[in-house]
């Protein structure tokens, strides 16, 4: 088990920026962990990974005989009606036991301590599935995240324009369209299909490519463009006619990778859909299957997520989506600490195992990071 103090876990996950408004959201954290005394935390946490076992309401009887606190029914009782008040808990049905709201559960990720390291063999698993080349890696990794955390498994695959060249060059179609192919860093081929403004442009494919080779590794596309920029704006080179005719292309490409978006792989959707939760809840698997497929919720998500540092957890409403009532995200981004290259993450209830499944979401974005 990994063991981190609150405070040091906030770093972990929330988004870094202004150290001001950091000290700020610790100060309410705090003030939200003082409003409780040290036995209805207990009582609460005990409840919370009861609930988080069981799929069920807790009754004060179960914690009494599950959780060895060392207190009687009556006086649990009493403490989980004060809970109860103060938003922590509620009841499915007034004569059922209680389940944690999510208020608790973001206190419980807050002051979460213990986290569960994956187990050797599950390790053996998240590597195995990055053995792939690169273009089934993601594909992989994504079945791989579903299977080892029980969730629906997604990642963003890495933006071409931010990718940095390894080789590149130009290819004819036909008389007005020609291929750009980009072979990256991490292995990945893209290619972009590009309309010639002049046919005579096919002539200098090939003196094109050339020139691309030797400037275009380890930039990026949108860096690649500033350099060819650079370059025309020199009227001193001897290539003037032929880096304009690769600026115009080259602007195009940029344009068309913008404009394309990016891809997300996504596994595992069946596994929400199985939970207690939504099982018998025929309109919210309708809205939670549209919201999958149209994807556009998500990619804000992890779109967000690739500035953010280490693990970054939104329960429920914090999701900021209808259509992700009673869901919690965990994300990481993947590359290298100074330059992210997408993001990944899971997505189930809000009962999920946190201490299991954020160090199983860490543990695969470094694994991810070092296959690529």
């Amino acid at each position: 088990r990994l063991t981190i103090s609150p405070f040091h876990w906030y770093l972990l996950y929330e988004t870094p920026g202004d150290f001001k408004d950091m000290a700020r959201k610790e100060k309410k954290r705090e003030k939200s962990m003082a409003e409780l005394s040290e036995r209805s935390s207990g009582i609460l946490k005990a409840i919370i990974k009861e609930h988080i076992a069981t799929v069920s309401p807790v009754s004060s009887k179960a914690v009494a005989e599950r959780c060895r606190l060392g207190l009687g029914s009556a006086s649990i009782r009493t403490v989980m009606a004060d809970l109860e008040e103060k938003g922590y808990l509620k009841r499915p049905h007034p004569s059922a036991g209680t389940i944690p709201t999510e208020k608790s559960f973001r206190l419980y990720v807050n002051t979460l301590s213990e986290l569960e390291e994956p187990v050797e063999s599950i390790k053996h698993i998240i590597r195995k599935s990055l053995r792939s080349g690169p273009e089934g890696l993601l594909r992989d990794a994504t079945r791989m995240l579903s299977s080892v955390t029980s969730c629906a498994g997604f990642i963003l695959a890495p933006r071409p324009e931010e990718l940095l060249i390894k080789d590149v060059r130009f290819v004819s179609v036909d008389a007005s369209n020609v291929l750009l192919v980009i072979k990256a860093h991490t292995g990945h081929v893209s290619t972009r299909l590009v309309k010639a403004r002049r046919r005579e442009l096919n002539l200098d494919l090939e003196k094109i490519s050339n020139y691309l080779r030797s400037i275009a590794r380890g930039l990026t596309l949108r860096g690649l463009r500033d350099r060819v920029m650079e370059d025309a704006k020199n009227e001193k080179t001897q290539y003037s006619t032929l880096v304009s005719k690769t600026l115009a292309l080259v602007k195009a490409v940029v344009c068309d990778t913008a404009s394309n978006g990016v891809e997300l792989y996504m596994e595992g959707k069946a596994n929400i859909f199985d939970q207690p939760e939504f099982k018998e809840d025929v309109q919210r698997i309708v809205g939670l299957f549209r919201a999958f497929e149209e994807k556009s919720l998500l990619l804000r998500i992890l779109d967000r997520s690739i500035r953010e540092k280490g693990v970054n957890i939104r329960i429920g409403s914090e999701c900021a989506a209808k259509e992700f009532e009673g869901l919690s995200i965990v994300t990481a981004p993947y590359g290298k600490s100074e330059r992210a290259l997408g993001s990944l993450g899971v997505i189930g209830p809000v009962r999920m195992d946190y201490s299991r499944i954020i160090p199983l979401v860490d543990y695969a974005a470094e694994s991810i990071t070092r296959a690529l």
